[in-house]
């Protein structure tokens, strides 16, 4: 078993391959053209509210207003006298829902804990898409390697994929050690199992100090302005990526190889520091690995399996679109057997597709016919266990009579495909061009 992290670093952009056994299992990229807003945190100013649709516009200094839903407006920045506003806008509109409309949105107006012109801490949680400007949340984060801390949020706990009931205990107890916070809470991610607590420790007490000077930096600035920018895709790799099941890490950049060894060794642990290699090579790091050629086909519309069977993948404007075929494939198996095997084969490369190409919204998965219950049952079990190790958040919902299946995955930025390529000039994006 080997697992690999492989980052290749070119003049304009910086590539990600996570490998295990040499199969790319995830894949990121950045493009100095494309700079990702995403955890960053601003003062803002609130330029509009639409109690309409529950959301308010906040002037971060970008190019497009960012997008604020009310029942996430909750800060030390804002009014002291507003409740808690999810519950409160909740009971506004419970409150006036018989009555004229108008009356309803001009009481509504009156309570809603923002005002025009006020500003607000807010951060990042989705990138611009289209014509959309950034999604924004006022529950700040900090994530660090092992835990994350929430200055404006109380609660406080252990991730439910550290299942061991006597870890999460050991966990518990660990936390009750940061009381050094005065205000918020504090989250242990998974990477902190089996962590010592002098590690837990330090790195609660640093999210904290990043946290003080933070505050304080906002409490100087005029909005709209940057407070704090997340950083580049290398660093968030190291830290989210960079654990004991990794063999290697190997990057291609003499000046970045120095400044991660630098960043693990004070962040993580000079134990970890000797997985870190420098790659020399005269072949492209990737093309040294026999990464490249697979990495090339997450651009392609067709999957194909070693069976013979294979998945189409079309991303539309509103949804993505996968669509499983049996092509090629073989078998002296009844055709409703045929059908359940096509289906539990291609499950975990339509997961793996997903994080590679980073697709998010709606997708629409339409896999092969089944009759029994059980085969159905069998395929959705298999997807969902695909998807609990992926790192945006997904939803599966009942496989249909037709065999279709309705999902989402939480879309934070552009997809691997939008930052690598753009529109064709001649066929307009139709993928076709007019004969004679």
């Amino acid at each position: 078993m080997s697992r690999e992290i492989l980052i290749q670093v070119q003049k304009s952009e910086r590539q990600v391959a996570i490998v295990d056994n040499g199969h790319v299992e995830d894949f990121q990229i950045e493009v100095d053209r494309y700079q990702s807003l995403l955890g960053n945190i601003y003062k803002g100013r609130v330029e509009s509210i639409l109690p309409s649709i529950n959301a308010a516009f906040v002037n971060i200094g970008q190019q497009r207003n960012g997008f604020l839903y009310l029942t996430d407006a909750v800060n030390p920045l804002l009014d002291e006298e507003f409740p808690e506003p999810r519950k409160m806008l909740d009971k506004i509109f419970k409150k006036n829902s018989p009555g004229d409309k108008r009356h309803k949105e001009k009481n509504v107006r009156n309570e809603i804990p923002l005002k025009v012109g006020q500003e607000i801490l807010v951060q990042v949680v989705k990138d611009p898409f289209g014509e959309k400007g950034a999604r924004l949340t006022t529950h700040i984060s900090l994530p660090g390697r092992f835990v994350v801390y929430m200055p404006f949020d109380k609660q406080t706990g252990v991730s439910k994929k550290i299942d061991n009931e006597e870890e999460r205990q050991r966990l518990r107890e660990v936390m009750k050690g940061f009381t050094f916070a005065k205000t918020g809470g504090f989250i242990i991610r998974t990477a902190s199992l089996k962590q010592g607590k002098r590690e837990l420790l330090w790195e609660a007490r640093y999210l904290y100090k990043i946290w003080t000077l933070i505050d304080k930096k906002s409490e100087k600035e005029k909005a709209p302005a940057l407070i704090y920018e997340e950083g580049e895709l290398t660093w968030t790799i190291v830290r989210d990526y960079l654990t004991e099941k990794v063999d290697k890490l190997i990057i291609d950049s003499h000046e970045e190889y120095l400044k991660i060894r630098k960043f693990v060794e004070s962040r993580i642990g000079r134990q970890m520091v000797s997985k870190i290699h420098y790659y020399k090579g005269e072949l492209p790091l990737f093309e040294a690995k026999h990464v490249a050629k697979e990495l090339q086909k997450i651009y392609d519309t067709h999957v194909y399996l070693k069976s013979g069977a294979y998945v189409v993948i079309q991303p539309t404007e509103g949804l993505i679109v996968v669509d499983v075929n049996s092509g090629k494939f073989k078998t002296s198996a009844s055709p409703g057997e045929a059908a359940f095997m096509v289906n539990m084969e291609v499950v975990p490369e339509i997961a793996r597709q997903l994080r590679l190409r980073d697709l998010g919204g709606i997708i629409v998965i339409d896999f092969i016919d089944m009759v029994r219950e059980e085969h159905k049952r069998r395929v959705l079990d298999a997807l969902k266990r695909e998807l609990f190790h992926d790192h945006a958040k997904t939803e599966v919902y009942k496989i249909s009579p037709l065999g279709i299946v309705e999902m989402t995955r939480a879309r934070t930025g552009k997809t691997i495909e939008s930052i690598s390529f753009g529109e064709c000039p001649f066929c307009d994006g139709r993928g076709r061009v007019k004969i004679g």
